[in-house]
């Protein structure tokens, strides 16, 4: 078993406002942690692994398909890989969660 502690792993900002944490890794699939500020936009974007996550606080509105879906904390989702999505905090609450992908995006363009 491999344990990963949240103080020993940097957050980067690829985009103002909004903080990504790569956390433990596995053959098939990995974990992040993200954090949304009030205001902040993900453009659009794909990528080849299917997404899972979990809202625990604060409110994203994630566009796929022209259809905007409010997501609220205690809420959990599921992206396809290759599914073209936005994502916009247009609470007033820090929104954090964490998202799980498969196959693992251990090297996201984000990260470099």
């Amino acid at each position: 078993m491999d344990r990963v502690s949240r103080s020993e792993v940097e957050s980067a900002e690829p985009i103002d406002g909004v903080q990504l944490a790569l956390l433990a890794a596995g053959e098939h699939m990995n974990i992040q942690q993200f954090r949304i500020e009030p205001g902040a936009v993900v453009p659009e974007h794909s990528h080849q692994n299917e997404q899972l996550g979990y809202l625990l606080r604060g409110e994203l509105t994630f566009t796929v398909k022209g259809d905007e879906i409010v997501v609220q904390a205690g809420d959990s989702y599921n992206l396809q890989g290759n599914e073209p999505h936005a994502i916009e905090n247009t609470g007033e609450r820090v929104a954090e969660g964490i998202d799980i992908f498969s196959p693992p995006r251990t090297d996201p363009d984000w990260a470099e």
